[in-house]
Formats: C-alpha cells, sequence, structure tokens
C-alpha cells in the first residue's frame, strides 16, 4: 500500500528546524565539544571522538539510505531520488570516512545523544518529504535550481572534505594540540569546513527547492556559523600571531 503524503509532518519538523536554528543565534554560546569541551563540560563523561562521531552521524546515512533501498531502482531515476541519494552521499562520508580519520577530543555523551536525535529527526524528515511529498517535473534535471544546486552541494562538500584534511594534517595520531590551520580557505576565514558545509546544505535547498531543505540550510548556518565564530574567537585568543586579516567564516566581510 503506497504511503501518502502528510503535510503536517513536513511543517512542524521544517518548524523545528528553524526554531532550532534560532535557539542556536538567542543563546549565543559554543557548543560544549572540540575547543569547547574542556572548559564548558569538564565533567562530561566521554567516548572516543572517532565512535562518538560514527554513533552520531549513522542515522543520517541509515535512515535515508534505508527508504531509497525500497523506491524503485534505475540508473538515473526521479529527481527526488537522485536529491535523497546526494543527502546520503554527505552522511555517508561524514559516517564512514570523516569519523574513522578524525583525531578530535573525546566526545561529551551528553552531545552524542542530542546528535543522534537530531539526525534520526532530520533523516526522516528530509527522507519522507523527498519520497512521498516531492513532486518535480520531468525537466527539473535542467533546471537552472537543479543545476546551481547541485553544483554548489559538490563544491561545498569539495571544500569541506579539503578543509578537514588540512585539519587533520595539523596533529599525529594521540595529539589534541591546537595549531593553526594554513592553506585552502583557511588563508581567508577561521572556519572553512563550516563555510564548505553551509555551502552544502544551500545547494540542498535550492536544488531540492522545499521547505525542508530551506530549514535546514538555515539551521546549518546558524549552528555551524555559531560554531565558526567561537572558532575564530578561540584562535584569536590562544594565538598571538595569529593571521589579523582572517575572518570567521566568510571571506573579506565575517
Amino acid at each position: 500500500m503506497p504511503v501518502l503524503c502528510q503535510q503536517s509532518p513536513v511543517l512542524a519538523g521544517s518548524a523545528a528546524l528553524a526554531a532550532l536554528g534560532l535557539l542556536v543565534l538567542y543563546l549565543a554560546e559554543p557548543s560544549g565539544y572540540g575547543k569547547h569541551s574542556e572548559t564548558l563540560m569538564p565533567a562530561a563523561i566521554r567516548l572516543p571522538a572517532r565512535a562518538a562521531w560514527f554513533l552520531q552521524e549513522l542515522p543520517s546515512f541509515v535512515v535515508p539510505a534505508g527508504i531509497l533501498a525500497g523506491q524503485p531502482r534505475s540508473v538515473f531515476g526521479p529527481p527526488a531520488t537522485v536529491l535523497l541519494g546526494l543527502f546520503c552521499a554527505h552522511y555517508f562520508h561524514r559516517t564512514f570516512v570523516y569519523s574513522l580519520l578524525t583525531r578530535g577530543r573525546p566526545f561529551p555523551v551528553v552531545f552524542l545523544f542530542r546528535g543522534f536525535v537530531f539526525c534520526v529527526g532530520n533523516g526522516l524528515l528530509q527522507s519522507y518529504y523527498l519520497v512521498y511529498c516531492a513532486e518535480y517535473p520531468a525537466e527539473w534535471y535542467t533546471d537552472i535550481r537543479f543545476s546551481l544546486g547541485v553544483f554548489l552541494f559538490i563544491l561545498g562538500m569539495g571544500i569541506n572534505i579539503h578543509s578537514d584534511y588540512i585539519l587533520r594534517r595539523l596533529r599525529k595520531p594521540g595529539e589534541t594540540t591546537y595549531r593553526i590551520p594554513q592553506g585552502g580557505l583557511f588563508t581567508y576565514v577561521s572556519g572553512a569546513n563550516f563555510l564548505g558545509e553551509i555551502i552544502e546544505w544551500i545547494g540542498y535547498a535550492l536544488a531540492t527547492w522545499s521547505l525542508p531543505g530551506l530549514a535546514f540550510a538555515f539551521f546549518s548556518l546558524c549552528f555551524l556559523g555559531q560554531r565558526a565564530f567561537h572558532h575564530h574567537r578561540f584562535y584569536l585568543k590562544m594565538f598571538e600571531d595569529y593571521p589579523k586579516s582572517r575572518k570567521a567564516l566568510i571571506p573579506f566581510i565575517f
């Protein structure tokens, strides 16, 4: 029996994402993991970074991949399944590549739990909308919104992966020392990895032309933009020789 689209959970989920983004901006506090973990949550129970990132990101891949697996298969399927495939591609990398390569600090379990719940909810929202609600014309593949959106998504993912590579090279295995990142977009901004991911989700929102995609892009801008701001402030405080011309998130601007 086919699943019929219910607009209420789509609207509610999108509103919740946007509200979470606004809450992040309102609180204006650094997240209690990574650079800010020891200061904000010194007594928190922690897991090794690789295990924590794997468990946290896993639902964002498993949920949409499981839904996609039940759809008719073709080499170049309907636009909605291709777009959900982009979502899966990002989280495949985050789950099975990034998490196994990261050299980050141990991760507070409370933030792992929050991230896990978020990834389950967002994975369900994006998957449900694209598979059961989205309706795209046959010519959507040639629409400028799709073409530009996919270009931005791939560009942002490339920036994100390259920036993560630069950050990993700053540390030898087992080290947790901080150093000034150099090269790539780090020449211009402190949060090059965050900028890449924000560009990704803006591209995704454009290519899907959807309320859930827009809400997720807005949340990503708020959450990752806030992290970039706090990272930038952290670097300025820690390193006297930190490049003064480098901005937090947007080259030459912010």
